[in-house]
């Protein structure tokens, strides 16, 4: 059975980032596995939802709003499609403009088992930190099958430049 997520790709106008002045807002996957690794790693604030019954923009805001403490900015919507991950994993994301102040977010938590095998149950955040990135450092940052959001965003709100990968 495939496993669908929703995510929303916020964005605002910053004339210092680059060419195309824009900045994302990506979200560091939070627990023990990830918490020395950067490149490659970020995220859209995302999870999953059965789409038999949740419709995806709605899953992407309630999302946004778990992983990040603040409700998706009004505002138009944007579909960016969605793509498929390494492990099947199928991701729809949505771009919106507004504002985040990262130094704001609350994350919900999950429980796993650490150390493994040690029989010990800890909590750890979904997402430990959100940052603002400009695209080039954006596509840097980003799991590399999410980088084509990036893309998508560019072309959604007719602008060039950046990276173009």
């Amino acid at each position: 059975m495939t496993v669908h997520s929703a995510g929303i790709l916020l964005y605002r106008r910053a004339a210092r980032t680059d060419a195309a002045g824009l900045e994302v807002l990506l979200a560091h996957p939070g627990g023990p596995f990830y918490s020395g690794k950067d490149e490659g790693v970020w995220s859209i604030p995302k999870g999953e939802y059965d789409p038999a019954e949740e419709d995806a923009l709605a899953a992407a805001r309630r999302e946004f709003s778990e992983e990040t403490g603040a409700e998706v900015p009004d505002g138009e919507p944007l579909d960016l499609g969605w793509i498929e991950q390494r492990k099947g994993k199928v991701v729809h994301s949505f771009g919106v403009e507004g504002t985040f102040d990262p130094s704001a977010l609350v994350s919900n938590e999950f429980e796993m088992e650490w150390p493994p095998g040690s029989g010990r149950t800890q909590r750890f955040p979904e997402v430990d930190r959100a940052e603002w990135f400009g695209l080039d450092t954006a596509h840097e940052k980003i799991l590399a099958r999410q980088g084509v959001f990036l893309d998508r965003l560019l072309a959604a709100l007719g602008l060039s430049g950046g990276d173009s990968r």
